[in-house]
């Protein structure tokens, strides 16, 4: 549907071209089709490549300071301050871009929870981008449509390339939020992720002051209304997880928790699909089909089929769907019920941490501002035949505009009124590190998170892990008992002590960078 221009000029824009607004998901996937932005697989699913930058580009991303964010961001590596002057500058490089474009609007909400709901629009040249947000956001009814206006903009101009010296950028790409505008600017990059993060780090900053806790997981929902939250990094199964046939999906990824429950902050999933199969994880697999969008894979050029298993772009490889792909999912995307256990997942690539363990307030505040993962070697450029511990605050520290202790005391009292129980899972390695030992199997990790949704965990003897402090259940239905306890798992005992001391030390020195935490919680973490 091509229509005026209404709406566009008070975000800078005088387009001299056709504007296309909010088309539906078939006239999408033709516009992309025939502008060569990308391919159909055998499936259904448009599949597109994103250049130079196959994932996020946290170097480049800014916020605007000035009055209303000078003393409520937490200005540094993660929040890089830009001048209200340089954003001017920068707006009227992508305006003037954009202008000159074939333009996709998107109108589309954040926010599951019509009481926290946030409405917004995504401006783009490219058709497939425009795909992207219409699945991954949540999408209004025309009544909706009609009555709201944006609250927030993105302007995404992928082939418009910043100048670092006159715009004073780090590269030619560039993520910018302007709080006080409601504007986002996004170039230099076609890796659609961006403009999915760019949302949730906004809601990240707005909706503390509503009293709502904003969180980077996944979350779903049993039958008699027992919510679990997944909280974990990328590559720790967080998506597959949740993505559970006997529990209703909430959603994969971003969500709110407020004094009514728990709310998604999006309408469709995007998931890394490296070495996806039918048989492991059924649901996602059967989501992509028409409709869905992937993103740097592999695609025979005659069959079309998918090579799921290549990492010749990336290993990031990704999918995005809409919600109503996944059968068992909630499509109104909001429970009104609080969650009974928490659960933060890592792929401990030392083989170190208990496979599961229940965690205090305390440690639940500890291990939520450490937000521990590894990374793989030949996962990512720059990792060595070694893992290398990642330390994410609150498993999305890129996205969090505030203070740490902003979200972690958020966490302990949302854990406090609700007397929800909190755990912590590996889903990495076992019986010795990466090159040694071997990946959970995903049908114990399974087993236990089961046992732990169930509440059979809660009261089940445990024992103290030496150098963490973590409480081991000593029994899990279905899981081995020698599983359970990550020093008989290997051989030698000594080594794995070596390799304990090690990331316990690697935990105390990230820990450093949180001075003003209390006494309990710096005592919950490992002991050196």
């Amino acid at each position: 549907m091509i229509k005026s221009n209404h709406g566009l000029e008070s975000h800078g824009l005088v387009p001299v071209k056709p504007v296309h607004w909010n088309l539906s998901v078939a006239e999408l996937v033709e516009q992309a089709l025939a502008r060569k932005e990308g391919q159909l697989t055998n499936f259904g699913a448009l599949a597109a490549l994103t250049g130079k930058r196959t994932g996020r580009s946290p170097n480049d991303k800014f916020v605007v300071r000035d009055a209303s964010t000078e003393s409520t961001v937490a200005w540094g590596k993660t929040n890089q301050p830009m001048k209200p002057e340089t954003f001017d500058a920068l707006h009227r490089l992508t305006a003037d871009h954009l202008n000159q474009r074939e333009l996709f609007v998107i109108d589309a909400f954040a926010g599951a929870d019509a009481s926290y709901g946030m409405p917004i629009r995504v401006v783009t040249p490219k058709a497939w981008h425009g795909l992207f947000a219409r699945q991954l956001f949540r999408r209004p009814s025309a009544e909706e449509m009609a009555r709201s206006t944006p609250e927030f903009v993105i302007l995404g101009a992928p082939d418009c390339h910043a100048d670092p010296a006159r715009h004073g950028t780090v590269s030619e790409a560039y993520v910018v939020v302007n709080f006080t505008r409601k504007m986002v600017l996004i170039g230099g990059t076609h890796y659609a992720g961006e403009i999915k993060k760019s949302i949730f780090t906004i809601l990240n900053h707005l909706l503390p002051d509503r009293s709502v806790f904003p969180m980077h997981c996944s979350a779903n929902v049993g039958e008699a209304g027992d919510v679990a939250l997944f909280f974990g990094l990328s590559g720790t199964g967080k998506t597959t997880l949740s993505t559970d046939p006997q529990r209703r999906l909430i959603g994969d990824d971003e969500h709110g928790w407020s004094d009514r429950g728990v709310f998604n902050f999006e309408g469709g999933c995007y998931a890394k699909c490296i070495r996806l199969s039918r048989e492991r994880e059924p649901e996602i697999y059967n989501a992509l089909r028409f409709g869905a969008v992937l993103e740097n894979v592999v695609v025979h050029p005659e069959s079309r089929m998918v090579d799921f298993d290549s990492d010749r772009y990336t290993e990031n490889t990704r999918a995005a769907y809409p919600l109503d792909h996944i059968e068992n999912a909630i499509p109104e995307g909001l429970v009104h019920s609080h969650p009974k256990a928490i659960i933060f997942l890592t792929c401990d690539a030392f083989g170190i941490l208990p496979p599961i363990s229940r965690l205090t307030t305390e440690q639940a505040m500890y291990h939520f501002l450490s937000g521990y993962t590894a990374k793989l070697a030949g996962t990512e450029a720059g990792v060595g035949s070694e893992p290398q511990a990642t330390f994410s605050t609150g498993f999305g520290q890129p996205f969090l505009t505030r203070s740490p202790m902003v979200y972690a005391k958020m966490l302990a009292d949302k854990i406090a009124q609700h007397h929800s129980t909190c755990y912590l899972v590996n889903t990495g390695w076992t019986g010795g590190s990466f090159g040694t030992g071997h990946r959970m199997r995903l049908s114990a990790t399974r087993a236990m998170i089961t046992a732990a949704l169930r509440g059979e965990l809660r009261e089940v003897p445990t024992k103290a892990d030496p150098f963490f402090d973590l409480r081991i259940p000593t029994r899990v239905p279905g899981v081995p008992e020698e599983l359970l306890d990550p020093k008989r798992s290997w051989k030698d005992g000594a080594a794995y002590d070596a390799k304990a001391r090690h990331l316990a030390e690697l935990f105390v020195k990230n820990f450093e960078k949180f001075p003003d935490v209390t006494a309990e919680v710096k005592a919950a973490g490992p002991r050196v």
